[in-house]
């Protein structure tokens, strides 16, 4: 199966959605006939290097997506001159008599970028899909201005009913893949072909099994995440604070952000300082041990397009406490974890204490919600499985359609009208 897989950015030595995206087609390399298309930042090791099983096409990245990084992570200013170096690739290898079997626009995870490939005849997919999720509106007065290219959001639902060239995209796409089930309700505007939820994040192994031997009337929370009001930590002090007569319950933060003072303040005027810790932000070797010391992972995001981190946690055997909205709505069950609706914030922080409360005093529940949790990442979350499923979802789409190479005709790959 020869495949074809376009990202702006995929780098095994970056982090974000060029880690995420190498990931994915590392895993692929060593199951199908794949070629790479994407930009490479100088001084980086070069992708023929970390992608030895792959065919690399590469481009220099333009230099205005380095100038302001959370820029171009948000709103991919480079995107334009990208598709046009993809498309023009695609007509050489038409020209060439060169085709392949399927293509996917694997990157960027925003639901916002038209796809080149809606210009061939050719099998493709579109995703993981992700974002698009706005803050609830309870909760917005909370939140604080967002700069404002993180407002093109807003614009999102406007597009998908009348961007002909990003509605052309997705409905011409054989499958659309989001990142949890609410994509497709974003995307409901849309005629799609298929729809089908694939989380874009995944882990390479299960932690050690760890023991947790409970102590009476004692239990560590533990939230890991950049220090941004959406990302739960102030609902979770709040929760602390209505379990005063839980002395033994205590909470730790690991991560940096605006947010965090925010949170360290609430913790002294609601009472409950001695029992928050806040680390900032501290090495990856330091999370891990977080991970493999506390006993259940409080993580109430209630804007989380995917949750990643929940995989972090549950691979170490970790009971989950979540948001029921977006990715981690559709990452946690009851086999691995307690979801709360949300709501408004004094109500959202009411349920996470009861969701607390019943972790603590049930230690039957905690152990079996996060053995669980190993087995349910183990089953959806490493590498290996995950790009078995995407190979699958590839032979389906692909079926009995068949691709001429070489000196015959080509079928597969050629310009629509």
């Amino acid at each position: 199966m020869r495949v074809f897989v376009m990202a702006p950015n995929i780098d095994g030595t970056d982090v974000g959605e060029a880690y995420v995206a190498f990931k994915w087609v590392e895993a692929l390399s060593h199951r199908v006939d794949l070629t790479i298309a994407s930009f490479e930042r100088p001084g980086r090791k070069s992708l023929a290097q970390q992608l030895p099983n792959a065919r690399v096409v590469s481009w220099p990245e333009p230099r205005i997506a380095r100038v302001h990084e959370r820029l171009n992570a948000m709103a991919k200013p480079a995107w334009p001159v990208f598709a046009a170096r993809v498309h023009r690739f695609l007509r050489q290898e038409i020209r060439a008599e060169r085709c392949f079997d399927l293509a996917h626009q694997l990157m960027p995870q925003a639901a916002r970028y038209a796809s080149p490939l809606r210009h061939f005849d050719i099998p493709y997919i579109i995703g993981p899909l992700g974002g698009a999720l706005e803050t609830p509106g309870a909760f917005r007065h909370e939140a604080g201005s967002a700069p404002l290219f993180t407002r093109l959001r807003a614009l999102d639902a406007w597009r998908f009913r009348n961007d002909r060239a990003l509605r052309a995209s997705y409905s011409g796409a054989a499958a659309v893949l989001g990142v949890a089930p609410y994509v497709k309700d974003i995307l409901a505007d849309v005629p799609l072909k298929r729809f089908e939820a694939i989380l874009e994040l995944g882990i390479e192994e299960l932690a050690p099994d760890v023991v947790r031997r409970p102590v009476e009337g004692q239990l560590r929370l533990l939230h890991v995440g950049r220090g941004v009001r959406t990302k739960g930590l102030r609902d979770a002090v709040r929760a602390l604070a209505r379990l005063k007569n839980h002395p033994g319950i205590t909470l730790t933060s690991a991560g940096a952000g605006e947010e965090i003072e925010i949170c360290r303040r609430d913790a002294e005027r609601l009472g409950v300082a001695d029992r928050v810790t806040f680390l900032g932000r501290i090495p990856r070797a330091d999370v891990e041990e977080l991970y493999r010391s506390h006993d259940v992972f409080c993580f109430p995001s209630f804007r989380e397009p995917a949750g990643g981190v929940l995989y972090e946690a549950m691979r170490w055997g970790l009971p989950v406490i979540t948001a029921a909205r977006g990715g981690p709505d559709w990452i946690v069950d009851g086999t691995c974890g307690v979801r709360i609706p949300v709501t408004t914030p004094d109500t959202f922080a009411n349920d996470i204490a009861e969701g607390v409360l019943k972790l603590a005093q049930n230690i039957e529940l905690r152990q079996s919600l996060g053995a669980g949790a190993r087995v349910k990442v183990e089953r959806e979350g490493l590498w290996s499985e995950k790009a078995d499923n995407l190979i699958r979802l590839y032979q389906e789409l692909i079926g009995s359609k068949k691709v001429y190479i070489g000196e015959q005709k080509v079928s597969s790959l050629t310009m629509r009208a």
